[in-house]
C-alpha cells in the first residue's frame, strides 16, 4: 500500500520543476476529436485544463465539433461535403454548425463549472471576438461560408485571464458583412496563440503524434526537419495542416507547439508535467 502511495507522491515531485517553470505561462489548448465524445474522455480533459488554471498557468480553450455537426447533418439529411479537407457549408449547414459549436460550447463551460473552474464563453456572435473573412480554396474556389481568421480581439480574452477565468473559444467568425464563418479549429487556435504571444499551442489529435518513417513517434522536432518530412511524405496526410499550423505559430513567437494524443487519459498533465512527455513537441 505504501509502495503504491510513494510512487503517487513521486508522480508530485515530478512535476514540481515544470509547476514552477510553467507558473504564469499562457497555454492555447485546441481541444478536438475523440477526447470531445467520449464521455470520460472529456471529463478527464476538462479535470486537465482547470487543473492548469487552478495551478497559475492561464489557459485558453478552443473547440471544433466536426462529429457534432456531421452528427446534426446526417439527422437533417443534409449532404456533407469537403473540398480539399474544408467542409462545403451553405447557409443552412451554417445555422446547423453554429447550433452544433453553440452545444458543444455549453457542456464544456457546464464541466468546467463542475469541476471548480470559472469559464467564459465565446461562441458564435456572442463576445464578437473572431473576425472573418471568407475563404477561397486555392484563391479561387467557392465553398460556402468557410472563413480564415482576418482578426482576434485579444482585449477580451486578456481580460477574462487577467480575472482567473478560463476562455471558451468556438471556431466561428464573424465577416465584416455580419454573416457567420466556419474557421478550421486548429486554424483558429494557432491564430489565436500568434496574437497572444502564448507560450505553448497544444493541438489534441487522434494520433500520438509525428512519426518517422518506421512508424516510431518523433518526441522533439524543429521547424527545418518538419518541412523536410513533409517534403519527402514522411509527414502525409492530416498531420500535414496541424505540423503547418504548428509551424507557423513556432515562427509567429509562440514558444512550443505541442501535437498529443488526446485518447489518452490525462494527455495535457502527461505531456506538460513529466520528464519524457507523451506527443511531439515543437522547438524553434
Amino acid at each position: 500500500m505504501y509502495k503504491f502511495l510513494i510512487k503517487r507522491a513521486e508522480a508530485v515531485i515530478e512535476a514540481l520543476p515544470y509547476l514552477r517553470k510553467f507558473h504564469g505561462n499562457l497555454f492555447v489548448v485546441k481541444y478536438g476529436g475523440a477526447a470531445m465524445t467520449d464521455p470520460e474522455l472529456k471529463d478527464k480533459v476538462i479535470q486537465d485544463i482547470v487543473l492548469l488554471n487552478l495551478v497559475g498557468i492561464k489557459v485558453v480553450l478552443v473547440h471544433g465539433g466536426g462529429k457534432e455537426i456531421n452528427k446534426m447533418l446526417e439527422k437533417k439529411k443534409l449532404k456533407v461535403e469537403f473540398v480539399m479537407g474544408f467542409r462545403k457549408t451553405s447557409p443552412e449547414t451554417m445555422k446547423i454548425v453554429e447550433r452544433s459549436l453553440s452545444r458543444v460550447n455549453s457542456d464544456i463551460v457546464k464541466l468546467i463549472k463542475k469541476h471548480g473552474g470559472f469559464p467564459v464563453s465565446f461562441s458564435g456572435r456572442k463576445g464578437g471576438l473572431i473576425k472573418a473573412k471568407k475563404l477561397l480554396v486555392n484563391n479561387k474556389i467557392d465553398i460556402g461560408f468557410v472563413g480564415e481568421v482576418d482578426r482576434i480581439k485579444k482585449s477580451k480574452i486578456f481580460k477574462a485571464l487577467k480575472k482567473g477565468k478560463i476562455p471558451v473559444v468556438s471556431s466561428i467568425g464573424i465577416g465584416s458583412d455580419n454573416k457567420l464563418y466556419n474557421i478550421n479549429a486548429d486554424t483558429a487556435a494557432s491564430a489565436i496563440a500568434k496574437i497572444l504571444e502564448a507560450d505553448k499551442l497544444i493541438l489534441m489529435t487522434d494520433v500520438s503524434g509525428v512519426l518517422d518513417k518506421n512508424g516510431k513517434l518523433i518526441s522533439q522536432i524543429d521547424p527545418g526537419s518538419a518541412k523536410n518530412m513533409i517534403k519527402k511524405g514522411i509527414i502525409s496526410g492530416g498531420m500535414i495542416p496541424k505540423v503547418s499550423y504548428g509551424l507557423d505559430a513556432i515562427t509567429s513567437g509562440v514558444d512550443r507547439v505541442h501535437i498529443i494524443d488526446g485518447k489518452l487519459e490525462h494527455s495535457l498533465l502527461l505531456e506538460i508535467f513529466t520528464n519524457r512527455g507523451i506527443g511531439t513537441m515543437l522547438v524553434k
